[in-house]
């Protein structure tokens, strides 16, 4: 109930004149903390991230534009902003290291051609290679209460090609993982992003692809820590665990794991 509603003497209403200086006082000194005693709009709500802490990133031109070229990608925005901005912050860091960019899980491209957009992709020189099978799950390697997540996906190899045309060096390589991650002639990555929504072949590339990894490389989680996907955050824990590493949990549901560099090796370029 609005305190103004309040029935109230002469003597109250000086009260509440006294209240609601201390109110707005709090409010100011509190404010710096992210907490706030009135009601307010939250500063930032969606995919299931809710935060008062600074957001700028989405006041920033660069960043904005990359996220429309996402978009641009399936034509739908999926309110993620924090996430892609993780994206591009460990993007943007991987090309201080040796190495191609890999992304497992593409589906149309949304946040790879968003990465592609804010590294001005056809300046750096590299090579990006998206596998996915460009139609969903693969029945064959997904767990029963993995495959809830299948009619959200319908064939989409046309339009990623069409998608990804206006950049170099990018190589769409069809068909399930692991079958197909010998078939691209990768020696050495530096940005590896995973995201099949589903345990074994997630495991696998990250298996295939660890040995890869420049040291300070990066792998991208997507699903680490997001709800319903239990069973991909159980499998990562051990592949992470049996290398005598740690995933950094993030608040957007991302995981996030640097290889540790070799004892007394420079890792930057």
């Amino acid at each position: 109930m609005r305190l103004e509603r309040w029935n109230m003497g002469k003597w109250n209403r000086s009260a509440l004149a006294v209240a609601k200086s201390i109110v707005r006082f709090s409010n100011r000194k509190l404010e710096g903390y992210g907490l706030e005693l009135l009601r307010r709009k939250r500063p930032y709500d969606e995919d299931g991230l809710a935060s008062y802490h600074s957001h700028d990133f989405m006041e920033d031109d660069r960043f904005l534009q990359a996220y429309r070229r996402g978009i641009k990608a399936c034509n739908e925005d999926y309110h993620f902003h924090w996430r892609v901005h993780v994206a591009l912050w460990a993007a943007q860091y991987c090309l201080s290291l040796d190495g191609d960019f890999v992304e497992c899980g593409v589906n149309r491209g949304v946040l790879s051609s968003s990465i592609m957009d804010f590294l001005r992709w056809n300046s750096t020189g590299r090579r990006f290679f998206l596998f996915d099978t460009f139609c969903g799950l693969d029945a064959r390697y997904a767990h029963a209460d993995e495959l809830h997540t299948m009619p959200q996906y319908a064939e989409c190899y046309g339009a990623a090609n069409a998608n990804f045309a206006e950049f170099q060096n990018v190589f769409l390589i069809r068909g399930p993982v692991p079958d197909t991650l010998s078939q691209a002639a990768i020696d050495t990555v530096c940005y590896l992003s995973i995201d099949m929504n589903c345990a074994i072949p997630e495991v696998a590339a990250a298996e295939f692809f660890w040995d890869r990894l420049s040291d300070g490389g990066l792998v991208l989680l997507d699903d680490y820590g997001y709800a319903g996907h239990r069973r991909q955050k159980d499998a990562l824990d051990e592949f992470a665990t049996a290398r005598a590493v740690q995933i950094l949990s993030l608040p957007t549901g991302q995981g996030l794991i640097i290889k540790p560099p070799t004892r007394g090796k420079n890792i930057a370029r």
